[in-house]
């Protein structure tokens, strides 16, 4: 689904990225985990083209993205950040439509699958002319999942997804939101700084240092044969559930 060769991304004397390859099945949740600082945000950017690489090459479905232009590629991918990333401006209801009328929906298509996912993701229709200030902070990142399903895009990029929620919200909001099955159907690349969040959401997990992937694969690989000693401090360092 996505093939990322040899990535690299430079500022000015940083390497923020550092020749990164890996490939990303259809339907797989594949989680970019490491410290701040590691690259994993600036490379779940260059997907989508809010940054440009220095050197390398992103494929999806085999085309490569800057042979469209980066507001129509994004469109065609869910998009959502800390918070829901909502505009405080936008209603809940104008928020969800977004995408769909950028790319030509009719009102009707527009009410039924905002209707649709309000209940899928069991928010209220009441919240329908509320702003983001009048919403939870769960209710927010819910809303913002909604505007980045809305037109059934193949890819879902996500970063630090949970990270303003209190941790019990954290835990509930993201168990719920990853058992929808239109999620499940969706390839899904997630930024995250926090182990039990990659063990429980990740197909594969690609963890980063200084610009670079140093290991991946599924997230029991990684816990029972870490490749280098960071692997195994990073993982061991911080309290985890198996995945599930």
């Amino acid at each position: 689904m996505i093939e990322i060769s040899n990535l690299t991304k430079r500022f000015q004397t940083h390497t923020a990225v550092d020749h990164v390859s890996l490939n990303i099945n259809k339907g797989e949740t594949l989680v970019l985990l490491g410290t701040s600082g590691c690259g994993k945000t600036t490379t779940l950017k260059m997907i989508n083209r809010l940054i440009e690489p220095t050197s390398g090459e992103i494929r999806i479905d085999g085309i490569d993205v800057r042979q469209q232009p980066g507001p129509e590629l994004r469109r065609r991918m869910g998009y959502v950040i800390q918070d829901g990333g909502l505009f405080p401006h936008y209603s809940v209801a104008e928020a969800i439509a977004t995408v769909p009328r950028l790319v030509g929906w009719t009102s009707e298509q527009i009410v039924h699958r905002t209707q649709e996912l309000m209940t899928k993701l069991q928010l209220p229709t009441t919240l329908l002319n509320r702003y983001p200030s009048e919403l939870s902070g769960g209710q927010r990142q819910r809303v913002g999942l909604a505007r980045a399903l809305a037109t059934h895009p193949p890819v879902v990029l996500m970063d630090e997804p949970f990270g303003a929620l209190d941790p019990f919200t954290r835990r509930h909001v993201r168990r719920e939101l990853f058992g929808l099955n239109e999620l499940k159907e969706t390839t899904v690349v997630l930024v995250t700084h926090d182990v039990n969040e990659a063990l429980e959401l990740a197909d594969r997990i690609a963890l980063m240092d200084k610009g670079r992937i140093v290991q991946i694969g599924p997230p029991d690989e990684l816990l029972t044969h870490p490749a280098t000693d960071f692997v195994r401090e990073f993982l061991d360092d911080k309290p985890h559930r198996p995945h599930e």
